[in-house]
């Protein structure tokens, strides 16, 4: 199998993206079509001990920046690396990563890479660690912003089906996030969705689920409309940085409280590696032909090793079979 992986956008710059596929190979069986500067890449992958006859490159120092109008510049940036692999998925490749522009990947996935057959919208589900050690998947979490009451059941099927194949959960339980947990909250849209979940014969729908439970592992579904679904990821991404940074103040403070958390420094440790996006994995784009896998954009190498890792294992589950049957 082929994972094709956009060198460019990425914060951090392209040796981290490069030492990041690198540092996969202890695990990874996939083999890989790197797509950016081939000069800058092959002077990192030759002094490195791995199998050197698992990457392929496509060369190009262009790419689709953020303030860029997504739709555009398919059409205008043709050299683009975003571009580039996506048509590069089309003829050979299984699935696609990259750290660059959302809207890019987006547009890309639509246009280039084509949705399913009957699929409305393609959605962006993202694997969120919870409180009780497993993984939550939020469909959508900033792909679709306006979103109407049919798509919405589509996430529901789609985020569904990657628990079921993905996190192999059996009957997996669907939520509505919304502002209350009683059938009748909401605003006129929630409620039209709450009623196509509870009717759909191919989905274990449980209800309403407020934003405060997020985390618990009460659900393994949570459907939300594009622009409810990214402000939760972004809120609880600030609220969990601003609590690690006031208990690294708080532990540091005096001599005492040093002594206390050298004694919980094991403890401390495991939180945060429970709750570190870098070993979750990335983004994913349903409902399209192809997988797109979209990592952090201050991903490091840590980050992008494991967004390979979790990328294996979708492209091995074969999900979209089951999609289209459900859909």
């Amino acid at each position: 199998m082929k994972l094709v992986v956009d060198l460019m956008g990425a914060d951090l710059g392209v040796e981290e993206v490069v030492n990041g596929v690198c540092d996969s190979f202890e695990k990874t069986k996939l083999n890989f079509i790197l797509v950016g500067p081939k000069e800058n890449a092959q002077r990192i992958i030759n002094k490195r001990n791995i199998d050197h006859s698992r990457i392929e490159f496509i060369d190009t120092n262009e790419f689709i920046e953020n303030h860029d109008d997504p739709v555009r510049s398919l059409r205008r940036k043709k050299n683009a690396s975003l571009v580039l692999g996506l048509e590069k998925l089309n003829e050979e490749g299984d699935g696609f990563l990259s750290t660059g522009s959302t809207g890019g990947l987006l547009a890309g996935g639509i246009f280039i890479t084509k949705r399913l057959k009957n699929v409305k919208r393609a959605t962006l589900a993202t694997l969120v660690p919870t409180r009780s050690g497993s993984q939550t998947i939020l469909v959508d979490s900033g792909a679709v912003v306006d979103t109407k009451p049919e798509m919405q059941e589509q996430f529901a099927v789609m985020g569904s089906v990657v628990a079921e194949k993905y996190l192999n959960k059996k009957n997996p339980k669907v939520y509505l996030v919304n502002i209350g947990a009683e059938e009748g909250k909401g605003d006129i849209r929630t409620k039209e969705v709450y009623q196509l979940l509870k009717n759909n014969p191919n989905i274990n729908f449980c209800g309403n689920i407020e934003p405060r439970d997020f985390l618990t592992g009460k659900a393994d579904v949570i459907v939300a409309d594009g622009f409810s679904g990214n402000m939760m990821i972004k809120s609880t991404e600030g609220a969990a940085s601003v609590l690690f940074s006031e208990i690294k103040t708080a532990v540091t403070s005096s001599f005492f409280s040093k002594i206390g958390a050298l004694l919980l420094k094991k403890s401390l440790k495991k939180i945060k590696d429970k709750y570190d996006y870098k070993k979750v994995g990335a983004g994913i784009f349903l409902g399209l032909n192809k997988p797109l896998f979209k990592a952090h954009g201050s991903s490091d190498r840590e980050a992008i090793k494991f967004a390979i890792y979790k990328a294996e294992e979708l492209i091995n589950s074969n999900i979209n079979n089951t999609i289209e049957e459900r859909l």
